[in-house]
Parts: C-alpha cells; structure tokens; sequence
C-alpha cells in the first residue's frame, strides 16, 4: 500500500467558491491532486448549473483543461430557506435546486463515467447529499434532490462498479455557513452529541478518506454520514 492518499490524480470540484466545496477543494490540493474549481463565482470556473447545457459543457471543459479527471466531487447547491415548505415553494426555487443539484449531478457523473471508463480511469465520485435525503424539514426542493442524488449514487455505483470506478456521498450535519444559519436554529447545538457545531474542515477530511484508495478501495454505493451524532435521535423536531 502506497503511503500516499493521491498520485498523479485529478479532481474536478463543483460548489467550490465557499464551504463544504471550498473545503474539499483545498485539501486535495494540499495532498498534490490538480483540482478544477467550479461555481458560480469565486473558483477556477464561473459556470452556472442552473441552465441547461452547462453541465455538459462543464464536463467537456475539465477533461480539456486536465486532460483526464480521475476525481469528480458534485458539492454545488443553490442556498435555501427553511420557510419554503412544500406549499410555499416556488416553481422556479424548485426546478433550480433539481436542475443543480440532481439533472447537473446525473450529466456530469454521466459524462465522466464514460470518460473514466473509456480512459480505463479507476476514478472516484463524491456527491455532497444531506441528512434532509431521509428526513423532510421544510425543505421540499432540497431534500427531494438530495434523496435524488442518494438513489444517482447507488446507480452510478451499480453501472461503473465492473471498470473500477467507485461513487460515494457524504452526508454532512449541522455546518453553518453556506445553507445553515445557526442562528436560526436555537437549541440545536444541545442536541447533537459531541456538543458543537461541524465545519467544512470535518467534511473534508472525511472526503479525502473517501476519496483515496489507500482507505476506501472497497467502498462504493453508500453515504457516509458526517454529522457529530445529531442524526442519533428525532433531530428534526423542534426544541
């Protein structure tokens, strides 16, 4: 076993100009993989996911720009708001969560799949879901996309399992910044067990584990929840 977590890799990252992505972002390149930043603004790209035929357009650029991706991370989500429920979210806030997070997810994934297989690329995939995939608090546009993604992780799993390729998710907890506002959810911290708020830096860590084969060759299709245990008891209710 090689006493490096990357060699010779490539990554491209999406939701990279902040949090959980930026996090991610930065410590694959601290562990010398070439990482190509995408996001609305504030990365190596400037792409918005949201209309149709970026994605594709996405995929193409990074392999040019790279010459092969080995690595693909899909952390790119609009911001949402606790008080969209499901009678007072709008058609447009809902097709561009699902366009981002599960129609961008699924072409991208698609896309260099096949360039992966093609390439004979042992390459890896992580989509940032969410504990909302199996918990609903109103949030109906985020968490029906994030269950979306679950499912596009097990299919993608299914389908690139045979040239080599593994996909995963990883499921963050309570991170402020980004779409959580602690502010917002007093008395949340005295609910979660290991007594404090999680940070990008967590998620990544967890990410680079994930990632590497070093420690997770033999993982593929699951979720790995980052959480500090707040998803060990009826979290979603209020206190």
């Amino acid at each position: 076993m090689s006493g490096l977590l990357f060699e010779n890799d490539t990554a491209l990252v999406t939701g990279s100009g902040n949090g959980i992505g930026r996090a991610i972002a930065e410590a694959l390149r601290g562990e010398g993989v070439r990482v190509l930043g995408a996001d609305l603004k504030g990365s190596d790209l400037d792409v918005d996911l949201s209309k149709p035929g970026e994605a594709r357009r996405l995929a193409a650029e990074a392999i040019a720009k790279l010459g092969r991706v080995s690595i693909f991370v899909h952390s790119a989500s609009p911001r949402r708001r606790e008080e969209d429920t499901a009678l007072e979210v709008s058609e447009e806030t809902w097709r561009a969560m699902q366009e981002v997070n599960l129609n961008a997810g699924f072409l991208l994934g698609q896309a260099l799949g096949r360039h992966m297989r093609e390439q004979k690329i042992r390459g890896r995939m992580l989509y940032v879901t969410s504990l909302h995939a199996e918990s609903p608090r109103n949030l109906p546009h985020y968490s029906a996309a994030k269950a979306g993604q679950t499912m596009l992780v097990k299919e993608l799993a299914r389908a690139l399992g045979k040239d080599g390729i593994r996909v995963n998710a990883i499921a963050p907890g309570a991170i402020p910044g980004g779409g959580f506002d602690a502010s917002k959810n007093p008395g949340l911290l005295a609910t979660i067990p290991m007594g404090r708020f999680g940070t990008p830096g967590d998620v990544a860590s967890t990410a680079l584990a994930v990632l590497s084969e070093c420690f997770a060759a033999y993982v593929t299709g699951t979720t790995i929840v980052v959480d500090g245990g707040i998803a060990l008891h009826n979290w979603i209710e209020r206190r």
